[in-house]
């Protein structure tokens, strides 16, 4: 438990912080970390935009509970931002300039200095242009700022109880339209259903449904990939038809994080 000792005591000299918190473990440790040590002057905050899965926020409000912290809902639409609408390589970092000018703005209400968030040093290694953002912002990284892999996330969050301690990454539901093809409200609801119907089909707890121009892609972690035998896919095929996909296939592949971002006309 020493690195949780390590996280906590990141926040015991800060007066006041606000937690930027998703509905997945990272952030759900460094609320739980900031909630032992400051109790009341931590508070969580999460952003209730329309590219947040329903699943992903009820994740949150059932951590939240967990740990006994206060949750203010940040509610939202990046829709209406061309920047981000227009899903060019820089969409994430216009979706967390825009996150981060209304994190600052609540955090001005509520007397709070220092905004923290859930990024941990596995994730410098990937293309991330949204924590670029949220740096120009001024929001920190306990986790990065504390040595934290994602390994050592999970197994803080599972010695200390919280659900989320197994929960797969998860990324917001306009990262299943390739670069260079508009996101609109049409497909990500028809992709946060296409999702939950594959999970309740395969029992499968990872799946990402990309949206190429109405066309669906399923993509499971390679060894799931068995369960989609003729009988499933006649299933999930004519479901997905229903919800507005012109056709299903699944990626042979699986599942990998950011595979399509590639600029797709």
């Amino acid at each position: 438990m020493n690195k949780l000792n390590d996280l906590v005591s990141w926040f015991e000299d800060k007066d006041k912080v606000m937690i930027a918190l998703s509905g997945g473990v990272d952030s759900a440790v460094v609320a739980y970390a900031a909630f032992q040590a400051l109790g009341s002057s931590a508070i969580a905050v999460t952003a209730d935009y329309k590219t947040l899965s329903e699943d992903e926020l009820l994740s949150a409000k059932q951590v939240c509970s967990e740990i006994g912290i206060e949750q203010i809902l940040l509610d939202y639409s990046e829709l209406e931002n061309e920047e981000f609408v227009k899903n060019d390589s820089n969409r994430c970092f216009h979706c967390r300039m825009e996150l981060g000018d209304h994190l600052i703005e609540l955090a001005k209400k509520h007397d709070v200095q220092i905004i923290v968030d859930g990024t941990n040093l596995d994730d410098l290694g990937d293309y991330r242009p949204g924590i670029q953002a949220l740096r120009e912002n001024g929001i920190r990284s306990p986790l990065v700022e504390t040595k934290f892999l994602k390994s050592g996330v999970r197994d803080i969050a599972k010695s200390v109880g919280l659900s989320v301690h197994d929960r797969p990454s998860n990324s917001c539901l306009a990262s299943r339209i390739p670069w260079g093809q508009r996101v609109t409200a049409e497909k990500l609801t028809r992709i946060e259903f296409g999702e939950t119907i594959v999970k309740q089909l395969t029992n499968i707890k990872q799946v990402r449904v990309r949206d190429f121009d109405g066309s669906a892609k399923i993509e499971v972690d390679k060894e799931m990939i068995s369960i989609f035998d003729e009988n499933i896919m006649n299933q999930i095929t004519e479901k997905l038809k229903l919800i507005g996909f012109s056709s299903v296939d699944i990626d042979k592949d699986g599942y990998k994080p950011g595979k399509i971002n590639v600029i797709s006309n």
